[in-house]
């Protein structure tokens, strides 16, 4: 089941203050983008959080589930995604903790 746009414009919403958000459809399913590295996955209308040290720090009961079948565990977030201040905590804490993305190489013409 694909996810609903008004739940990933409300997630992406709830997620503000933690800096650029954006989100891009992916494969059915939505990718969730925090100053260009990606941080969560929103698949079936739940959003999967990438798996961090600091993050696992900061949720106190945390439930991992993957976001697609043969996916890695991520952190299921469910609760806490109407608190705006804890969800864009949690989004800023994770995107620190992440590698940059790759630089995109370009294809030389002959």
């Amino acid at each position: 089941m694909a996810s609903d746009l008004s739940f990933i414009e409300y997630v992406t919403d709830n997620m503000k203050n933690c800096g650029a958000i954006r989100f891009r459809k992916m494969f059915g399913e939505y990718g969730v983008y925090c100053n260009d590295k990606i941080v969560a996955l929103v698949c079936d209308n739940q959003l999967f959080v990438k798996q961090t040290i600091a993050g696992r720090e900061f949720i106190e009961d945390i439930t991992l589930a993957p976001a697609y079948p043969n996916a890695k565990d991520s952190f299921l977030i469910t609760d806490e995604i109407d608190d705006s201040e804890w969800l864009s905590e949690l989004i800023k804490i994770t995107e620190k903790e992440l590698p940059k993305p790759k630089a995109k190489k370009s294809i030389k013409k002959t």
